[in-house]
């Protein structure tokens, strides 16, 4: 059983039906050339979403690729997909068959250094269905993950998302509990992370 470690430095078990966490998922030569080739020929993009009541910029940048009925919605944007490169595509696959499910979409998220994070959130957005699974990809710099449940901010435990790793959101993950990366004041390397979804069109 993996284990995640609450803020307080207990340790928790991951239950089975929230989320499973697979270090080393791909070979270090694999994720740095993974790393390497999606920094280089990914068009990113810095939105701006609303947030808080006030119109701000992602501390991150971002990409939206999938099939091309898979738009998605969130903080008042609607993305359209980009097509699938090889390198998504072949991500993709292997992902599918350790998580047993099909995923028609991906968002890219590229932390250039330690001041970019992403905030608490859910991925609870309609199109995404009840109880979505989303996989979790990891490339480059290791950097905290941190969970919370939704209605009670003291049942919380994090984790440190490897170079490499998966990690598989199921069960209620979405519904009850929310999740953010968080900024650092070490120096951190760039790293991409890669959210697979199913979007129900």
């Amino acid at each position: 059983m993996n284990q995640l470690t609450f803020f307080e430095n207990k340790a928790l078990s991951i239950p089975d039906e929230l989320a499973s966490y697979h270090n080393a998922f791909f070979s270090t030569a694999e994720s740095m050339g993974y790393l390497d080739r999606l920094t280089t020929v990914t068009p990113w993009n810095q939105e701006t979403i609303h947030m808080y009541g006030k119109m701000l910029k992602t501390p991150r940048l971002t990409a939206w690729y999938g099939d091309e009925e898979s738009i998605y919605q969130f903080s008042g944007n609607k993305y359209h997909p980009l097509k699938w490169t090889p390198d998504l595509l072949s991500l993709k696959e292997k992902v599918e068959q350790k998580a047993g499910e099909k995923f028609n979409s991906v968002l890219l998220n590229f932390y250039r250094d330690g001041n970019d994070s992403v905030s608490w959130h859910s991925d609870d957005e309609p199109e995404l269905g009840t109880n979505p699974v989303i996989a979790s990809v990891s490339f480059g710099q290791p950097r905290r993950f941190d969970i919370r449940n939704k209605s009670d901010h003291q049942h919380k435990f994090s984790i440190e998302l490897e170079n490499g790793s998966l990690l598989v959101m199921k069960g209620d993950m979405q519904k009850n509990w929310e999740h953010r990366v968080p900024k650092s004041i070490r120096p951190m390397k760039h790293r991409i992370n890669l959210t697979f979804r199913m979007i129900n069109t």
